[in-house]
């Protein structure tokens, strides 16, 4: 007897032992899986019934909040001006889970689930009241915004502004753009016709063009090129390359011309300086091959190109929002490394990417950490975090960039005048990379920091599928968002 009586407590044992590892399971290592599934109805009433935090720009404008509604769900997320912070805020949807932006990526703490608002929980129940999550404040100036916003106007492209000390994002613009609005509301039938239309085709509007699509940089990357001769120590800004009306590109019978005169320099010869300025395929393209793959590749990577960049976010406050890993092609044979290195052929970047670009030059070579919440803050106002500083790497020495500023204020100063702005010295790199069948379009690009001697912005700007070369296209707009950063 003695005997069965041991086996049946054993077995009893045992089944409370699986019970027990299984509700873990479900309650710790699947608990966000299941949380996130669009089938669990439970977790969409009560994560719809909970008054998820505000988010807020720089100034306090609020970009996006929950009002109390009459009916099931109890409250409502709406965004002002949705369209203008679409990129930032992302959106909540009733049959769709955040998947971007600071929706997403500070989901547990905007609904008030995080760990570190236990207590705030806790006083909820204990008082009766309702549960607040936290409210989440931004580097976004909303001044800022509004103008390379109202700069892109219809056309298809993004915009990226960051504070060059601290790598905080002052404004990010992706064009077109969409409500979220329309996504927010209650109306299961209306939200998922307002997500179908929206995400459909390659073109969506729901696609962040500023982090998640890639475009050939055009001769923005020549400032990489440069960054990376520099550095060896065998050339100074007046340095003679070769260059030339046209240039064979290794083993094809491909001719590769140049835009302007300027760029051919004179006899074959061009200073680097000069090089920049008129922004010379030849020149660049002889460069890179000379260089090698290795050392722009190695200079491409001390500036982030082939890593996912994490904006926003960790794991345990939500889905990180991320930045598309920008590409330098590995071992490519010389015909493609010429192309790769004037920003065409396999060379693709985000325009956050190249806005980090101009970022790293204007701190002294100091590469920095890209972020978008300056804060996180509960609901009584107690600061939960706040954001600082961090260097993500040591690109290039103080003397590097000290020629790589004078090489781009002579971008402007030389070559394209119309980017200049009274009293403030500007330092650019325009860009044109030939896209579409036959290269019948173009991505025109500007990257660039103002003011040159005391750099406090950097920016980047794309315009795709254009027919102007970008310091006509976008040049004007990072103008424009120079100005305001800098009037303020």
């Amino acid at each position: 007897m003695n005997k069965y009586l041991r086996q049946l407590f054993t077995a009893v044992v045992a089944l409370f032992v699986i019970l027990g590892l299984s509700s873990t399971i479900i309650m710790a290592v699947r608990a966000n899986a299941l949380n996130n599934d669009p089938r669990n109805t439970r977790s969409l009433y009560h994560q719809l019934g909970a008054y998820r935090g505000a988010i807020l720009a720089s100034d306090g404008t609020v970009m996006a909040k929950s009002e109390p509604v009459n009916d099931a769900f109890k409250y409502l997320r709406t965004y002002s001006n949705g369209p203008l912070y679409a990129p930032v805020t992302g959106f909540f949807s009733i049959n769709q889970t955040a998947d971007r932006g600071l929706e997403a990526s500070r989901s547990m703490l905007l609904n008030g689930e995080a760990d570190s608002l236990i207590w705030q929980r806790a006083k909820a129940m204990l008082t009766g009241t309702t549960n607040q999550g936290a409210s989440i404040e931004t580097s976004i100036d909303p001044k800022l915004q509004q103008v390379a916003y109202d700069q892109l106007g219809t056309r298809d492209g993004a915009a990226v502004a960051i504070e060059v000390n601290t790598g905080r994002i002052l404004a990010m613009v992706s064009t077109p753009s969409y409500d979220p609005n329309k996504l927010a509301t209650h109306d299961t039938k209306a939200a998922s016709q307002a997500y179908n239309e929206l995400s459909a085709g390659q073109n969506s509007p729901l696609i962040n063009r500023a982090t998640s699509q890639l475009y050939p940089p055009g001769s923005t990357f020549k400032i990489i090129v440069a960054s990376a001769a520099l550095e060896t120590g065998d050339y100074q800004t007046d340095t003679k390359i070769p260059a030339g009306a046209s240039y064979t590109l290794p083993g094809t019978a491909t001719q590769l011309p140049n835009d302007e005169a300027p760029g051919d320099g004179v006899n074959g010869q061009i200073s680097l300086q000069e090089a920049v300025a008129w922004s010379s395929n030849t020149a660049f393209a002889q460069l890179g091959v000379k260089l090698g793959a290795s050392k722009v590749s190695d200079m491409a990577t001390k500036l982030g190109f082939g890593s996912t960049i994490t904006i926003d976010g960790t794991e345990s406050t939500g889905t990180p929002m991320t930045a598309t890993a920008s590409t330098f092609p590995s071992d490519p044979t010389d015909d493609k490394l010429a192309l790769a290195s004037i920003g065409q052929g396999d060379t693709t970047a985000t325009p956050l990417q190249m806005a980090m670009v101009a970022q790293a030059i204007a701190n002294n070579g100091k590469l920095m950490q890209p972020t978008l919440v300056d804060r996180v803050r509960a609901a009584d106002l107690t600061v939960l975090s706040q954001t600082k500083p961090q260097t993500m790497a040591n690109a290039f020495s103080k003397d590097s960039v000290d020629k790589l500023t004078t090489m781009m204020e002579s971008v402007v100063s030389e070559a394209n005048p119309q980017l200049a702005i009274d009293g403030i010295k500007v330092a650019a790199k325009t860009g044109t990379a030939q896209i579409g069948i036959d290269n019948s379009a173009i991505d025109g690009w500007v990257i660039g920091f103002a003011p040159a001697d005391d750099p406090q912005i950097a920016v980047a700007v794309l315009v795709h599928n254009t027919d102007v070369h970008g310091s006509l296209a976008a040049g004007p707009i990072m103008r424009a968002m120079m100005q305001e950063a800098l009037q303020q």
